[in-house]
């Protein structure tokens, strides 16, 4: 891996044993531009979950992207740098152990909100009716005895709550894609690549039916979460590859002089696709598959590289703005903040009543819930440091 992108993803490793010296070590190791990255798309995020007119300034902005396609990546890359390393010095026993504990962890969050979902904003929904709360567990509230002990194995995902269940799945197979790595990483990234192109296919649809076929499955396929697993894994199966350090070549090759006029080309072209001067409509389109956000659309995978290799390229200048100190500590507990932003966003689905919130409303919601989300990293990295 070349060093600018050694430079770039520096980061802590915490699964280490908490001894204080090494903390020091670990923490004097951070980049604040990576932390304030994922601080950004943390930002970006709840502004898009947000009932209010906030959500067209992440409406892909910057082309066919989202910040799914940029949180995904890192929590992969940062995973395989991890990880990565930690096989080759205790051994694969201790991964395994490692993930699937962190794993679990995550999955005791997931139980967590799933909890509240189906108590306090079920009861909230029946009574007031609010219609994005009923949107949100329509298929709770019409079989909640099904919907309960589906969600429990991680088959009914809710809106809102179908990220942790991928990156929980995509967590307990990660040491099976660093086994494989360690003899040679087409051995992850072919089968990966083959399973993403059949899932643009209809990979997905053509199982749904199988399992209704075969097993009785009674939950909607868009009951199941709005991603496509089978699509997404090879964003995650590619963030690991580069963060163990194994693209080597490769990646020098896609941050050569070449590569970089590419990639800008390529994202100044689809950015102009995106907003373009006679407005266009892009639904319907024989090629709006391309561009698809739950299965990940070719174009929009090949406009997420493009974006990945302008930001490497030019880290350096754009750590000069964006190591902004609520968006680095935001990054360092974005677990911890990506759960509390669920929180607020049903506090705020409550709110709902006639479609939109008066603007007063809206800007009131928006502080609180970032005074919220800021209040929650600080208390989780004192207590992470304490």
């Amino acid at each position: 891996m070349s060093q600018a992108l050694v430079d770039l993803m520096a980061e802590q490793d915490r699964d280490a044993p908490p001894n204080r010296a090494k903390l020091e070590v670990r923490r004097s190791q951070r980049l604040p531009e990576l932390d304030a990255l994922r601080g950004l798309m943390l930002t970006l995020m709840t502004l898009a979950h947000l009932p209010t007119q906030a959500q067209v300034i992440t409406n892909q902005q910057l082309g066919f992207v989202s910040e799914a396609e940029g949180f995904v990546f890192l929590s992969a890359f940062l995973t395989g740098r991890i990880f990565g390393r930690m096989a080759n010095e205790s051994g694969f026993p201790t991964v395994l152990r490692r993930l699937w504990t962190r794993a679990f962890r995550l999955y005791g969050y997931h139980l967590f909100l799933l909890g509240i979902a189906f108590t306090v904003v079920a009861t909230i929904a029946i009574h007031t009716k609010r219609p994005g709360l009923e949107g949100l567990l329509d298929f709770y509230l019409a079989h909640p005895f099904h919907a309960v002990w589906s969600s429990i194995v991680l088959v009914y995902c809710p809106p809102l709550l179908d990220i942790l269940p991928m990156y929980i799945i995509f967590l307990l197979a990660t040491p099976i894609a660093l086994y494989l790595g360690r003899w040679n990483w087409k051995l992850a990234l072919i089968p990966s690549g083959l399973v993403w192109l059949l899932a643009q296919f209809g990979l997905r649809t053509a199982i749904y039916a199988r399992m209704v076929e075969l097993a009785g499955v009674r939950i909607p396929l868009n009951e199941m979460g709005a991603f496509d697993l089978l699509a997404w894994q090879f964003l995650w199966a590619v963030g690991l590859w580069i963060g163990s350090g194994s693209a080597g070549s490769s990646f020098k090759v896609l941050t050569s002089k070449i590569s970089v006029i590419a990639a800008l080309l390529v994202a100044a072209s689809i950015l102009l696709v995106r907003h373009p001067i006679l407005h266009t409509q892009l639904d319907g389109l024989p090629w709006a598959g391309f561009i698809d956000k739950w299965h990940l659309g070719a174009l929009r995978l090949l406009d997420f590289s493009s974006l990945a290799i302008l930001f490497v390229v030019s880290r350096s200048w754009l750590a000069r703005w964006l190591t902004i100190s609520p968006l680095v500590v935001l990054g360092k507990a974005s677990l911890e903040v990506f759960c509390a932003h669920l929180l607020f966003c049903f506090v705020a689905l409550s709110l709902v009543k006639d479609g939109t919130l008066p603007v007063w409303m809206q800007l009131v919601l928006i502080a609180t819930s970032f005074m919220g989300l800021y209040t929650v990293a600080r208390l989780s990295m004192h207590s992470r440091f304490a």
